[in-house]
């Protein structure tokens, strides 16, 4: 018997890679981590290609007991976790042994977890991914409940301490800037609303999961009449006829008929992710380029970065 053997779920705990792809046709929602920074800084942790499926804890209260002598990471929102009643940091590779108890305390700032082992978690792979959408209730895949064993793919893995610097761990708590690219209904919109979007601030409202955040505060006034339905990607930002803006993440339907101003990057969605009811944000609008070269250098970095020996810092080879 190896892995971790759930004792809490806390809110909601579900395995994610990095989601599937060629089955939105199929009406599969794409799935996968919702904030791609962390995620990919729990793989990095442990040099884990980028794909490997990590454990999404959504607003902490996780527990689990490690059954075997293992190596974990963790990265995202916990501000509080403890081994055994010992208090750890976050943002980096932590050893268990059997027999040890993982506790993340609910959080305080930013929203998803992200829990790494060595070679991703060995889950049932349904349609090119580990990825569990809920409301989609694929028999295999579905939420992490108590009682639950969390197998890695590879066990007895050497432990090698680092710790994700300073520099590039999320801040959760600043208000968010989300960069809009026009979308093909751009030009629907009046000019006096696209203006009123991008120069008023919006909170995050309660109605807010996987599928999507609804913000709060200024309406559009003049909302275009509905489209035919189409293809959504992740990011979307829809205007219903309340005027008051929906961003859609990943688990989101797969085609509607609400107009569309922009949509997020997927950097820019992963930050979002992170922010809890009440918080702030304001858009503008990006030029595609700008969030095509971003996405390039993000995933080179991951790909062509090496740790130094101390495990404390990276260097570009």
């Amino acid at each position: 018997m190896t892995g971790l053997r759930v004792i809490h779920a806390g809110a909601r705990a579900t395995v994610q890679d990095s989601g599937r792809r060629g089955y939105r046709k199929h009406g599969l929602s794409a799935g996968g981590a919702l904030d791609i920074h962390s995620y990919h800084w729990a793989n990095k942790l442990l040099d884990n290609p980028t794909n490997c499926a990590c454990v999404e804890i959504l607003l902490g209260g996780f527990e689990a007991e490690a059954q075997t002598d293992m190596v974990i990471a963790v990265a995202g929102a916990a501000t509080s976790i403890r081994i055994n009643d010992a208090p750890r940091d976050g943002w980096q590779s932590i050893q268990l042994r059997k027999g040890d108890v993982i506790a993340i305390a609910p959080t305080r700032t930013g929203r998803v977890t992200y829990l790494a082992t060595p070679g991703g978690f060995d889950t049932a792979t349904w349609f090119g991914s580990r990825s569990v959408v809920v409301r989609e209730q694929i028999e295999g895949i579905e939420p992490i409940g108590p009682g639950d064993l969390l197998a890695p793919t590879k066990s007895n893995a050497g432990f090698i301490p680092r710790r994700v610097p300073g520099r590039f761990q999320g801040n959760y708590s600043e208000r968010l800037t989300l960069r809009l690219i026009p979308s093909a209904q751009y030009s629907l919109f009046r000019r006096d609303d696209l203006l009123r979007l991008t120069t008023s601030i919006y909170r995050v409202g309660n109605q807010s999961d996987r599928m999507g955040y609804r913000l709060e505060g200024p309406a559009l006034e003049q909302v275009p009449p509905g489209i035919i339905s189409e293809g959504i990607p992740t990011g979307s930002v829809q205007i219903p006829g309340d005027g008051k803006p929906i961003v859609l993440l990943n688990d989101c339907q797969t085609i509607g008929g609400y107009p569309k101003p922009g949509t997020l990057g997927a950097l820019d969605a992963g930050r979002l992710a992170q922010r809890l009811p009440g918080q702030e944000l304001e858009f503008c609008f990006a030029e595609v380029a700008d969030i095509q070269n971003e996405r390039v250098v993000f995933h080179r970095f991951f790909s062509k970065s090496r740790w130094h020996e101390d495990g404390m810092d990276l260097s570009w080879r």
